[in-house]
């Protein structure tokens, strides 16, 4: 009778620690599909045509009008991502800037474990012009494989509305043309 208290204690127990891994993500791997993350709508008007977006409610990222999206995964209390802003930034202008880019690639930022409020302080403190999205409840995050910050994934869209990922790391960027090169280069842009 004692082996067999043992022996379920054990299994048990085993049971109980595979638990929390159990139904949550792991990091987009390159050459696979994002899994399916549902943002709002922006309800600004610049965003909503940035993005290529209509109408109100939420959308996938796939939908996003363009060739490539770009993914930033930061928290507004990451050290990281906070001296990383001013990079991001130039690597967001670098985008708009070049004719041949700013219709093909668009960023957008998702804010683990942040609020509303703690997305539009970061954006306010950092000046960031390109959409972020708060993940509040880590529900993003957690499908994602809960990365660390800050943490880069990079779709490429097909025409027909497929898509695959073709960068996906941690780290911040430390040069943004170098970083957009190899965006580029991984996505096939010339």
């Amino acid at each position: 009778m004692k082996k067999i208290l043992i022996s379920f204690t054990v299994a048990l127990s085993f049971f109980i620690l595979a638990l929390p891994s159990c139904g949550q993500g792991s990091p987009p791997i390159e050459g696979g599909i994002l899994p399916k993350i549902s943002l709002p709508v922006p309800e600004d008007q610049g965003y909503k045509k940035y993005l290529g977006l209509k109408g109100d409610g939420t959308f996938l990222i796939p939908q996003i009008k363009a060739k490539v999206v770009l993914i930033e995964i930061f928290s507004m209390y990451c050290p990281h991502c906070q001296k990383d802003a001013p990079v991001v930034n130039d690597l967001f202008s670098k985008i708009t800037g070049d004719d041949s880019l700013k219709n093909n690639i668009k960023l957008i930022g998702i804010g683990a474990g942040n609020s509303d409020f703690e997305v539009d302080f970061f954006r306010k403190t950092y000046g960031i012009k390109f959409p972020m999205f708060s993940d509040a409840e880590f529900s993003i995050h957690k499908i994602l494989g809960e990365v660390r910050t800050p943490y880069f994934i990079a779709i490429k869209i097909s025409p027909s509305g497929t898509h695959k990922v073709v960068y996906s790391k941690l780290g911040g960027v430390s040069n943004a043309d170098e970083f957009l090169k190899t965006i580029k280069n991984l996505a096939g842009l010339k």
